[in-house]
């Protein structure tokens, strides 16, 4: 089949907006100029934090009343980024994207939320999908009964996305977008949990509306620096009945030989910056890995000695789309390809965004102006969509 027909989205969580005012802005200021230098439809793929969209819904108009902005600014919106819940543009966001885990009520209460508003903005026609958070953070401390907590939770949210398909006529489907040192990280990860959630689910009689609206977010960034199978990957969790129903387009760093690559490691070292964490992971000699939960300048400059073994090392951190290498370094675009290619063999279409939240904190005083750095990855991600 085709993949997804709709217009490339990109995420907006790589613009600041914690209030509708400021979020309207950043549209005018930066994705319309995108739209308009890339001549061809766009859609936003919104990032509303939780104080959005509790002003959005603070009264019982909003919702519509944003709908209204965004259709006045001719843009399209099918899908909508729920992982970060609060400011995702603070000095220091790291660990803390992942709260509240999925065992809070205040994430359930969110992304309700996030459907309202998302089933007033969808074309007529079409299907919205809603990432979020996959969980919680392993390094967190989390309470025995955390599982069940997080299942109970997603089947209610489940069985609000049936009722809310019943009420306005729109189906809305959550993906959990499994990323490293997460709960959900790994492919084997997301199948068994998927498992324990449909055997609860069928125990409750839900279990064709949870297949039905809970489903997964396949960032190929994150599954790249798990040093995952992609193709394989993809095509396990299709076969374990779990449906991709969002596809994050995106590029991790990969230095190769980074020990003797000196002028790598260097150039790596300034990509270790205090907002995100950028987990990292190496591959061995011997075929083994081993996990850095953040990159530090430490782990570069004085070498650790393990890199003297490691064949290739892989960091999350977003890169443009179009990066095949930056400088000595390398990127998992050949990954993206391949991911890109197996979707196509799906027999639905997941939504495409471009995922590069990262512009801001790229180092370097080199960079293209925001509006040019994303026209030029959504441009990329369209020839690359278009050779497949």
């Amino acid at each position: 089949m085709t993949l997804n027909t709709l217009p490339l989205s990109y995420c907006t969580n790589v613009h600041p907006g914690l209030s509708v005012s400021e979020i309207l802005q950043k549209l005018d200021e930066y994705t319309i100029p995108i739209q308009q230098q890339l001549d061809a439809p766009l859609a936003a793929g919104l990032w509303l934090a939780e104080p959005v969209i509790r002003e959005i819904l603070s009264t019982p108009e909003g919702h519509l009343q944003f709908a209204e902005e965004i259709q006045k600014r001719e843009l399209t919106c099918y899908t909508l980024n729920a992982f970060p819940f609060g400011n995702f543009h603070s000095e220091r966001v790291k660990e803390n994207v992942y709260l509240p885990d999925w065992s809070k009520p205040e994430r359930l209460e969110y992304t309700k939320g996030c459907a309202r508003v998302l089933a007033a903005l969808l074309p007529e026609g079409t299907e919205g999908s809603i990432s979020t958070v996959p969980l919680g953070f392993k390094q967190f401390e989390h309470a025995a009964d955390f599982s069940n907590a997080c299942i109970d939770q997603l089947i209610q949210l489940a069985t609000f996305l049936k009722q809310l398909k019943e009420e306005t006529g729109r189906t809305i489907r959550l993906a959990i977008e499994p990323e490293p040192f997460c709960v959900i990280e790994f492919t084997h990860e997301l199948i068994v949990f998927f498992e324990r959630l449909y055997e609860r689910a069928a125990k409750k009689q839900l279990l064709g509306t949870v297949r039905e609206y809970l489903g997964a977010c396949y960032d190929v960034c994150h599954q790249a620096v798990e040093f995952e199978d992609i193709p394989g990957s993809i095509r396990q969790i299709t076969h374990a009945e779990i449906r991709i129903n969002k596809i994050h387009i995106s590029n991790a760093i990969e230095l190769d030989q980074p020990w003797e690559n000196e002028a790598g490691r260097t150039l790596l070292a300034n990509y270790a910056e205090p907002r995100y964490l950028h987990q990292t992971i190496g591959s061995l000699e011997t075929g083994d890995l081993y996990r850095i939960v953040d990159l530090t300048q430490e782990f570069l400059l004085d070498p650790d000695p393990r890199l003297k073994e490691t064949e290739k090392l892989r960091v999350h951190f977003h890169v443009p789309v179009d990066a095949k290498s930056l400088g000595p370094l390398g990127t998992t675009h050949k990954e993206l390809k391949q991911a890109l290619a197996t979707v196509k063999e799906l027999d639905y279409a997941p939504h495409l965004e471009v995922e590069t939240y990262t512009w801001e904190v790229l180092p370097g005083d080199e960079k293209p102006t925001l509006v040019e750095g994303l026209t030029c990855e959504l441009q990329a991600a369209r020839t690359l969509l278009n050779t497949l």
